[in-house]
């Protein structure tokens, strides 16, 4: 399953935090998508919840909500993030036996 580094948990909390209209249940929602291009990746959305068929990844701060097909693609996957100023980017690499979420 996905794991989430403190890094990227810290910045989660700081994006929803600063967004409007956000709920105690708001969380990340990772689900899959096709660009304009034809190429697959990935959307990331902030929601109140997840959707039924959702698996849910807990951390202390903010839930991230994996649509199936996502949930496939970042079963051994790390999300990590950089915060520089008032930018936040997300980033996901491989997991490493035996690592644990920074």
């Amino acid at each position: 399953m996905l794991t989430i580094t403190d890094r990227a948990a810290e910045a989660l909390d700081t994006v929803v935090s600063s967004a409007p209209n956000t709920s105690d249940a708001t969380g990340l929602r990772i689900s899959r998508a096709t660009g304009p291009d034809g190429e697959e990746g990935l959307a990331l959305a902030l929601t109140d919840g997840p959707a039924p068929e959702d698996a849910v990844v807990e951390n202390d701060r903010v839930p991230v909500f994996l649509e199936p097909e996502a949930a496939v693609m970042l079963d051994d996957k790390v999300l990590d993030a950089e915060v520089q100023g008032d930018q936040v980017g997300f980033m996901l690499r491989d997991q490493q036996d035996g690592e644990s979420p920074a």
